[in-house]
């Protein structure tokens, strides 16, 4: 399949008129993408935490049902976390959206090919797993079309597969301090901080 999108301008399309949508970035370019896109209270940024963002949002999905919960990983994120996409099946939350930004490259080590670059396909996989609705995007039409299920919080858990350019972004870089994160998003869920 051929990747078209741009992946800021993709992500930037994906998160027009948010609403209340959680949204957990993975470590790396999906957060720098996030960022770049609008820094936000309910945007939670994982530093040094690679493969954890899916089952992250998981948890956030089942701790806050009434609100749409968006990931954004990577494709070498994801692949390190496959078993997670067995327990998000399994768990079935209805407000849980996976975004997995895929290049066909580990982007953070030095571009070198993904198992996604040789031909695995991340929707496929979370398909057999037993996740609700899988597609993979490879264009703008796809990227809309992705958006308006976002607030569908009946219909989930899903993934959907952006196909991006290969290429390395310049850095967009939210704040790293672990502590000032939680506690900022802790605060827009309407939680005590400490």
């Amino acid at each position: 399949m051929v990747a078209t999108l741009d992946r800021r301008a993709a992500v930037a399309a994906l998160l027009q008129d948010r609403g209340d949508l959680l949204v957990v970035a993975g470590l790396g370019s999906p957060a720098y993408d996030l960022h770049a896109a609008g820094d936000h209270d309910a945007n939670f940024y994982l530093w040094g935490a690679m493969g954890g963002a899916a089952l992250m949002g998981l948890g956030l999905a089942q701790a806050q049902p009434d609100r749409p919960v968006l990931v954004l990983t990577g494709d070498g994120e994801q692949l390190m976390g496959l078993g997670g996409l067995a327990t998000i099946a399994v768990a079935a939350p209805k407000n849980l959206t996976l975004a997995v930004i895929d290049n066909g490259h580990f982007g953070e080590t030095g571009m070198q090919q993904s198992h996604t670059g040789r031909g695995l396909d991340l929707a496929a996989v979370a398909a057999a797993c037993g996740i609700a609705e899988t597609a993979t995007v490879t264009d703008m039409a796809g990227v809309a079309a992705l958006r308006e299920v976002l607030h569908c919080p009946d219909a989930g858990p899903r993934l959907f597969v952006l196909k991006v350019e290969a290429r390395n972004l310049p850095r967009s870089l939210p704040a790293r301090d672990a502590v000032y994160l939680k506690n900022r998003f802790r605060r827009q869920l309407g939680l005590g901080v400490s």
